[in-house]
């Protein structure tokens, strides 16, 4: 087959939604398929083959994030010329609704995956966050019914999304992890590159640094914890909008020595962080899917974790780790029990590597490839019919 992905989110920008294409794109051509990338230019990109860009300008709230200008003679020629026969969005905005618009007129299947809870982002909005909430929940909600198929990450997301309005066959599709990569790394690695003293227990966070992180309530957890474990170090591994923010609430709570902010890391060195931490810590209440969460458990990282949305799938509550309550004291207790039950703690390190291989890459893509099969089945049953 012959799969254009339409995104407003690529690299060299960094989120889950850009790890999801690149690892879907990855497993799709090794099946033999070809896919095609529709995405935003950034500055100093090189030209990638099969990777269309389109003008951009930066984000007023995430300089780091580039907005697409959804407009070009160039594109329907494009697409006739590729001879598509899954058009798939991962994005209702912008180059999304570019996809949408040229499914519709070369009446190729449409396939959408709902990545993010656009509701929860709002934040970013400088004003009318509530109105906004409605808005964009109303405009996601409106544009899955435009398509064949929508995807999402986890069946809680399906749920929600079904009771929101969504009319559209939904499938459940996770982002896979290819296992191969993220079981095996350097366990030295983070502690010689940011000096953690030996002994100290390391508490792992992975994702962007932003507002949807809840990364205060994960800081002031931490400290916390520190206060009955001296000898722990809380790495937080990502760039975003918050990060200046979170380093003077950091040094306002006495711990700057004790947190480390890495920054956006290279795929390799991200690996090394996972094999050189003891627990992996996560407060999100937004995520759709948690992907770090999968790695961490790749790796073998028992989990603390947040039980909210889509997070919850991610986590065998007492078998991988702990889901909590948005709750200070429970989610500290449960760190504390990792780090002290020496014992339980190898019994869910055992327990999350086994479990991260119900999620590898390539077991999902062919669930992709599958839905992909079933929605071209149905569009010729359409128009034979006709």
């Amino acid at each position: 087959m012959k799969i254009a992905f339409f995104t407003d989110s690529y690299r060299p920008y960094t989120s889950g939604v850009v790890r999801s294409i690149e690892t879907f794109t990855t497993e799709l051509n090794r099946l033999g398929h070809q896919v095609y990338i529709f995405a935003p230019q950034y500055k100093g990109c090189e030209k990638e083959p099969g990777v269309f860009r389109y003008a951009s300008v930066p984000s007023p709230t995430n300089q780091d994030f580039s907005v697409a200008i959804p407009i070009s003679l160039k594109a329907r020629p494009l697409v006739k010329k590729l001879g598509l026969d899954i058009i798939h969005v991962h994005s209702p905005f912008m180059l999304g609704r570019l996809g949408a618009r040229l499914a519709r007129l070369e009446r190729i299947p449409l396939v959408y995956t709902y990545h993010t809870l656009y509701d929860k982002y709002v934040h970013y909005v400088p004003f009318a966050q509530e109105l906004s909430s409605k808005v964009v929940q109303k405009l996601a909600t409106d544009f899955s019914n435009r398509c064949d198929l929508v995807i999402v990450p986890t069946k809680v997301i399906g749920d929600i999304i079904r009771e929101n309005g969504v009319k559209t066959s939904i499938v459940n599709i996770p982002t896979g992890i290819d296992l191969s990569g993220y079981g095996e790394g350097d366990p030295e690695w983070l502690r010689k590159t940011y000096r953690i003293p030996a002994g100290h227990r390391i508490l792992l966070f992975v994702g962007r640094i932003g507002q949807e992180k809840n990364l205060e309530f994960l800081i002031r957890c931490y400290v916390k914890v520190q206060q009955e474990i001296p000898q722990t170090t809380l790495a937080l591994v990502g760039g975003g909008p918050q990060e200046q923010e979170l380093k003077e609430l950091v040094a306002a709570l006495g711990v700057s020595d004790k947190v480390i902010f890495t920054g956006t890391l290279d795929k390799k060195s991200v690996i090394n962080c996972y094999h050189g931490a003891d627990l992996f810590v996560f407060a999100s209440v937004t995520e759709t899917q948690g992907l770090v969460i999968g790695e961490a458990k790749a790796a073998g990282l028992p989990v603390v974790a947040v039980d909210a949305f889509g997070v919850k799938e991610m986590v065998e509550h007492e078998q991988s780790g702990y889901l909590t309550r948005l709750d200070e004291q429970e989610f500290v207790e449960r760190i504390l029990t990792l780090l002290t039950d020496h014992s339980l703690y190898n019994q869910m390190s055992a327990s999350a590597k086994e479990q991260a291989q119900h999620i590898s890459s390539e077991a999902c893509a062919l669930r992709l490839v599958e839905a992909y099969e079933e929605i071209l089945r149905a569009k010729n049953r359409v128009v034979v019919g006709y």
